[in-house]
């Protein structure tokens, strides 16, 4: 097992390259990236031969359906990997922006002026796409990264990684870069999560127990990427066929993501009306419906959903459902059961729309829209990092601002404070 020693040596290099990316220019990272792309879409039987050993053991291991879309990938899914890192090189360089100037004290001048964070690590879950995207994001905003990608993607992520590490390398680019921990080790993880003065930020994406774990025993500075209870209320004014097709949409398109949605809630004045539809409509795209006592009286077939239901990220075709009494209602439900990821409003009521959004604690709140458009490239951010549900930095989903800081650049002629 790694030791504290090698992992902050690990990070002495992640550091030691992050200074060198701060020096260089935007052609510089841009053709890192275009670089990474091209060796990717060279080495995909090999990255594929790679990720065929994790879906067969994850498959030994009986890991569930949708757990295994999130590992697998495909020519499509790694040419898309690709296209994203040339997405990111079309992207405006967001380092050394000057972000306002303004006189201070004296006429001394003062300039706001953007700048990489340093050194990132990220704790993840399968998804190995995830390894790619957020070194892109990394190496165009000129900061080092240290991946920890979970044990069921390991063969997937060191393939990955060593194709990108020697695209960095031909380019005249540090391969320290990007590092990655292959150790699989769970205490492994718990050493890193305490490497302060090594690492500048710390991002965990997956499952609600690896974020718990990471927000409540890291002692490095965390962004709480957080677990998705996305909600959709259907709205007394709401379009039933709208509802319709978003539903189905965000429920049915990729389930195992945390922008599909989770939850229903639908207005008791057009209940009777609307769910028998909505509820053939989850059947045929064979979709569990768990749901209150009215729910189950307006649909035989739901089932009885239990009070842990309405809080759950089932990450798989189960949706819950409520009947609500109206707009306030809903959105004191969401408040209480959501998990401050996304939560969409169905209505053609303006007024009712703009309570919800208003209203409605969240880091993306939608009025008549599928929550499946809470991503970085939805969003025109290029690849993202994470989507986070907290309020402090950054919040939803996490593009190239999102991982820089800022300092301050003063000029003076010999001012002395007084």
């Amino acid at each position: 097992m790694l030791n504290v020693e090698q992992l902050q040596e690990m990070a002495a290099a992640s550091r030691a390259a992050a200074r060198f990316l701060a020096q260089t220019t935007l052609k510089q990272r841009n053709d890192g990236l275009l670089a990474m792309a091209v060796a990717l879409q060279k080495a995909e039987a090999e990255i594929l031969a790679a990720n065929d050993e994790d879906i067969a053991a994850a498959r030994r291991d009986n890991t569930p359906a949708a757990l295994l879309d999130r590992l697998r990938l495909t020519s499509a899914r790694v040419r898309g990997i690709a296209d994203g890192l040339r997405e990111l090189a079309e992207l405006p360089d967001p380092i050394g922006i000057i972000e306002k100037t303004w006189q201070g004290a004296q006429d001394i001048t003062i300039e706001k002026i953007r700048v990489p964070l340093g050194v990132i690590a990220a704790i993840y879950e399968a998804r190995p796409n995830v390894t790619v995207d957020i070194a892109g994001i990394c190496l165009k905003t000129g900061n080092a990264i240290i991946l920890r990608g979970s044990k069921n993607a390991l063969h997937s992520n060191i393939c990955l990684t060593a194709v990108l590490r020697k695209a960095l390398t031909d380019c005249g680019l540090p391969a320290d870069s990007v590092q990655l921990i292959e150790d699989p080790e769970r205490e492994v993880t718990n050493l890193l999560m305490r490497l302060n003065g090594y690492i500048d930020l710390l991002i965990p994406r997956g499952g609600a127990g690896l974020i718990k774990n990471v927000v409540e025993n890291s002692s490095v500075p965390v962004i709480e990427t957080g677990t998705g209870n996305c909600h959709i209320y259907l709205h007394e004014a709401g379009d039933i066929k709208m509802a319709q097709r978003i539903i189905i949409n965000a429920k049915c398109q990729r389930p195992s993501v945390c922008n599909a949605a989770e939850s229903l809630l639908v207005d008791e004045k057009i209940a009777a009306k609307a769910l028998p539809i909505l509820a053939k409509a989850l059947a045929d795209n064979d979709v569990e419906l768990r749901g209150c006592a009215k729910t189950c009286a307006l649909v035989p077939s739901a089932v009885v959903a239990g009070e842990q239901d309405y809080y759950e990220e089932f990450l798989r075709l189960v949706i819950s459902c409520k009947v609500v009494s109206g707009l306030q209602e809903s959105v004191d439900w969401i408040n209480e059961h959501g998990s401050n990821h996304s939560e969409v409003i169905i209505t053609e009521d303006a007024a009712a729309a703009a309570k919800f959004l208003a209203e409605v604690d969240a880091a993306a709140v939608y009025h008549n829209a599928s929550s499946r458009f809470t991503d970085g490239g939805q969003f025109g951010f290029g690849a993202e990092i994470g989507i986070s549900t907290q309020k402090l930095h950054a919040r939803g989903p996490m593009g190239l601002e999102a991982v820089t800081s800022y300092k301050y650049l003063i000029h003076g002629q010999g001012q002395t404070r007084e």
